[in-house]
């Protein structure tokens, strides 16, 4: 028997790819560990400690990340309201960084020469990861099979992997009936490729694994509560039942999402690599959350200061977490800055949930921002409306310096012109 080409920790889902990876790894002479983590996905973990074993891995480990991911990962990102290109609420980059340092630290104690992945090497998921694994050990070597042209050329497609895992007797979900790739965590699952790969196929009705379509959506809504302190989510209350932690709040959160046919998008995102892509994604508890978030804002966050976190903190937060740098110093350098930003966005919003809608009814909150009185229509409340004629004048000095100078360039706006400033 030849030598082992080293020791691997594989990051290992019980899916298609990371299945027919580890089969492939062994029959290249390594030696293989398989690690899975539990960011809240629905999986039978027993039966992929089974399955990873039975295909040949010595050593299975099983690590439950799910409170970090949400303190961690999941509040900051609600906090900053980070979205990108404002839809994808970015539940498969936020996982990243903890798995990668989950499993760095098992690599690091079982003394693994390399760690592996399953990304593809047109994805997002390989800078993902292999920047993490850098970012927290430098040293680390990475296999990265789909960017390996023997194993590529090898498994051209999706029906090339199917064959694979039959001739090894590895059982899996996707079928050829059902060609696509998922990947699900607390926060979501997504998915891709396979006739999803037709931006302009419709998905499939029993695609859909976490929420109930709007057909089949109750047709009573739903009330509830949602406490927040300097922006995280600290008590939900849904009739008589309160729920304080913090994993027990997201539980509760994507049930009444799911229940209510609320978080799902299909869109085509622009990958890191330059790539456009097509991905479903389902995203029940966050939509609940980021939804409300934002509406208390409204009530509690000082004016220039949601812009400034508005143009600055959720485009980079959200930027950082996709592209996968957050191991880095801007990353550090951003998510020091959230904190301040939520000091004030101490409250509760109350929520309806009805066939996919997340309705806001009502918000309160003794920051003293809010000044009923001095709002009011009906009173002056301590606002003096004459004051405003010396902030208007103020206001419109360069307004008619560019008014005038344009007249004097025979451009009057008072002409009737195009949006491009052309004569019409």
């Amino acid at each position: 028997m030849s030598a082992s080409k080293g020791r691997v920790l594989l990051a290992y889902s019980g899916g298609l790819d990371t299945s027919c990876i580890l089969a492939w790894l062994i029959e290249q002479g390594y030696e293989v560990y398989a690690f899975l983590a539990d960011v809240g996905q629905e999986e039978d973990f027993e039966a992929a400690r089974q399955k990873a074993l039975n295909v040949g891995a010595k050593k299975f480990f099983l690590e439950d990340l799910k409170r970090e991911f949400i303190t961690e990962l999941i509040y900051p990102a609600i906090q900053a309201n980070a979205i990108y290109e404002n839809v994808y609420l970015l539940g498969t980059s936020l996982a990243r960084p903890v798995i990668a340092r989950g499993m760095i630290a098992i690599a690091e104690r079982e003394g693994c020469d390399f760690v592996s992945h399953g990304c593809t090497g047109k994805g997002n998921d390989q800078v993902r990861f292999e920047l993490a694994f850098y970012g927290l050990k430098p040293d680390i070597k990475v296999i990265a099979p789909w960017r390996i042209p023997e194993f590529y050329h090898r498994f051209a497609g999706r029906q090339a992997l199917l064959s694979y895992a039959a001739e090894k007797q590895i059982r899996v979900q996707q079928t050829a009936a059902k060609p696509w790739s998922t990947d699900e965590n607390l926060f979501h699952i997504s998915y891709e490729a396979g006739i999803l790969e037709d931006p302009n196929t419709t998905p499939p009705p029993d695609m859909w694994k976490l929420t109930s379509s709007l057909e089949n959506a109750p047709e009573v809504y739903e009330r509830l509560s949602i406490e927040f302190k300097a922006g995280l989510p600290v008590k939900v209350t849904v009739g008589p039942a309160t729920h304080v932690d913090p994993v027990e709040i997201f539980l509760v959160l994507n049930s009444l999402g799911r229940k209510h046919g609320i978080g799902r998008i299909d869109i085509v995102e622009n990958r890191f690599i330059g790539v456009k892509s097509r991905g479903c994604y389902e995203t029940p508890g966050a939509t609940i959350l980021r939804k409300a978030h934002i509406d208390l804002e409204g009530l509690t966050l000082d004016r220039n200061v949601r812009a400034l976190r508005d143009q600055f903190l959720t485009v980079e937060l959200s930027r950082i977490l996709y592209n996968g740098h957050f191991f880095t110093p801007e990353r550090e350098f951003v998510t020091s800055a959230i904190p301040a930003s939520q000091r004030t966005v101490n409250g509760i919003v109350r929520l309806k949930l009805y066939k996919g809608n997340v309705v806001i009814e009502g918000r309160s909150s003794d920051e003293g921002l809010y000044d009923e009185k001095e709002s009011s229509m009906d009173e002056m409340g301590g606002f003096e409306p004459t004051d405003t004629t010396g902030f208007i004048q103020i206001e419109s000095i360069r307004i008619k310096k560019w008014a005038q100078a344009n007249i004097h360039r025979g451009q009057g706006s008072v002409e009737p012109r195009d949006v491009y400033g052309s004569r019409v």
